[in-house]
């Protein structure tokens, strides 16, 4: 308990808001997201590095997973983060002291557990179907048994923002029970997520001066506002932010803390991490989706690729001067880096930036730099698209300097697509012939369609003379129609994203014809490995 004490002393002189992470109980409510147990134990030292202050571990009354989760993550030698268990109050049917979730919750042994109880007086009538009176009782038994046996319990007011609107004096007796029954910390949940920033700032303020206890935001997303509807309660006298990494929860998701945390820290001066930690927070972002097995989403504030992606060439000109003319962080502040997009908007700030990151220096009166500026406009013009294809660009720019060395040249091939009958599958089968040096090489190779086929083919004719392609996996194929109203004939773009064990690239192709527009894309992407190799950055 004292050490507790300690804690949050030290976190009120530093004014420092306390950080929930829900990301393995709440987020795993959302569509298409499971993980596993050592998954769960792998976030869980992520988060511990990132500095969060709670990890709410799941609810270990609910199922075998979340209960071998608090066996097995006691052993994790954390030094940041208290993980907690979470659960409901006791049912209605039982004593709270025959309750077994009840008894669940307190076997995990976290000393820390997190009870949500009822507070919209609509959902104790008709999902509890009890009383209102009965209702309290439940809160107020449940938090009064668990309260000698832990050192910190927190009561989630689940769709308290609506139970306050709807019935504002039952709302708040039940947090006034809570109170009365010792809770450390009382949060205010918007679980349907239909709240707006200004009724949370509102009705938070309320609670505020009614509480003694120090008080909490938990915000679903569904009008997109569980951000900005955290950052309100905190600035109404919230201390405490429960959110989940990238948003992830059921429905339209939870409160986003890679946006809350910079937001609270590098925005309004509340310490919640420390500078260094802040600066993992791309890292874990990309972590956890990545264990998820989710895309991640460029375009998420803070930590997305194209959160400090530049592609206008009035912007790029800018920031060379000062950053801040478009950027409202530096990026490095969380873990993220400034991005030069090349495009048909791109001027010639935006290649001198590029090249520059090729190790290649060029005066802006240099007739190749207006060479480069020509060609890309005029590829884009065709279809081309660099900014998702920066390893095709780098060859172009090096082609067009003279820079460029050809690992082989294409003789000729072959794709057959055969289908034998009504019921098997088709059967794709590419033959091909190359010239390596002073050697030709004709193979062949089968694959799960043409293009894979045809990839298979050339890497089949190619390994024996450049080994480190075995490296090369194909992450990603896209095909993007460009001419509508042709239909089959229409015009095809191809975008390959490729990598190896240290990095990843992407590269282009542009064709009436898919296969050719995917030989262009597969060629671009084994040159550049091979010249990444030859220049010693493989």
């Amino acid at each position: 308990m004292r050490n507790l004490l300690t804690f949050y002393v030290i976190l009120k002189i530093m004014k420092k808001i306390e950080i929930y992470d829900t990301t393995l109980r709440d987020g795993t409510q959302a569509e298409d997201i499971t993980f596993s147990v050592e998954d769960k134990l792998r976030i869980t030292e992520k988060l511990d590095e990132l500095g969060v202050h709670f990890v709410e571990g799941g609810w270990p009354g609910s199922n075998p997973k979340d209960a071998e989760y608090f066996r097995k993550v006691k052993k994790l030698p954390l030094h940041n983060t208290r993980v907690v268990a979470f659960g409901s109050t006791h049912r209605a049917s039982l004593p709270v002291d025959r309750d077994p979730n009840i008894r669940a919750l307190l076997d995990a042994n976290t000393g820390a557990i997190t009870v949500f109880g009822k507070t919209w007086d609509f959902h104790a009538t008709h999902a509890l179907k009890v009383s209102l009176e009965r209702n309290l009782e439940l809160i107020h038994d449940t938090l009064s048994y668990l309260r000698p046996e832990v050192d910190l319990l927190i009561f989630d007011a689940e769709h308290f923002y609506d139970g306050y609107r709807a019935n504002p004096e039952y709302a708040l007796k039940c947090l006034m029970v809570a109170q009365e029954a010792g809770a450390d910390r009382i949060v205010l949940c918007d679980t349907n997520g239909g709240s707006l920033p200004h009724q949370v700032s509102e009705i938070t303020r309320k609670v505020k001066k009614a509480l003694k206890t120090p008080i909490g935001i938990h915000a679903h997303n569904d009008t997109d506002c569980a951000v900005a509807n955290s950052i309100m309660a905190v600035k109404a006298g919230a201390v405490h932010v429960q959110g989940t990494i990238n948003g992830l929860g059921e429905r339209c998701g939870n409160a986003n803390l890679c946006s809350i945390i910079p937001n609270l820290q590098l925005k309004m001066g509340l310490r919640c991490i420390s500078d260094e930690q802040l600066r993992k927070l791309r890292e874990v972002s990309r972590f956890v989706n990545e264990l998820a097995n989710l895309r991640h989403f460029k375009r998420q504030p803070y930590v997305g690729d194209s959160a400090f992606a530049h592609k206008g060439g009035v912007h790029v000109s800018a920031i060379e001067k000062h950053p801040e003319t478009y950027e409202h962080i530096r990026p490095e502040l969380v873990g993220n880096s400034r991005r030069i997009l090349i495009s048909d908007l791109a001027g010639r700030s935006n290649i001198l930036r590029k090249t520059e990151e090729f190790g290649i220096l060029l005066k802006k009166d240099s007739p190749l730099l207006a060479e480069i500026l020509h060609q890309v406009k005029e590829l884009e013009n065709q279809g081309f698209q660099f900014e998702a294809a920066e390893a095709s660009f780098e060859l172009l720019v090096k082609k067009i300097m003279g820079l460029h060395r050809r690992f082989f040249d294409l003789i000729g091939f072959r794709v057959i697509v055969e289908k034998r009958s009504e019921t098997e599958e088709p059967i794709s089968e590419a033959t091909i012939m190359v010239r390596v040096g002073g050697h030709i090489e004709h193979t062949a190779a089968t694959g799960n369609g043409p293009v894979n086929a045809l990839d298979n083919a050339l890497r089949k004719a190619l390994e024996k003379f450049y080994p480190e392609l075995k490296q090369v996996r194909l992450y990603d194929y896209k095909v993007r129609v460009l001419t509508a109203g042709r239909g089959t004939a229409a015009k095809v773009r191809v975008l390959i994203e490729s990598g190896d064990d240290g990095s990843r690239w992407g590269t282009v192709g542009v064709s009436e014809n898919i296969i050719e527009a995917s030989w262009q894309a597969l060629v671009d992407s084994i040159e550049y490995k091979l010249m990444r190799e030859e220049m010693g950055q493989g």
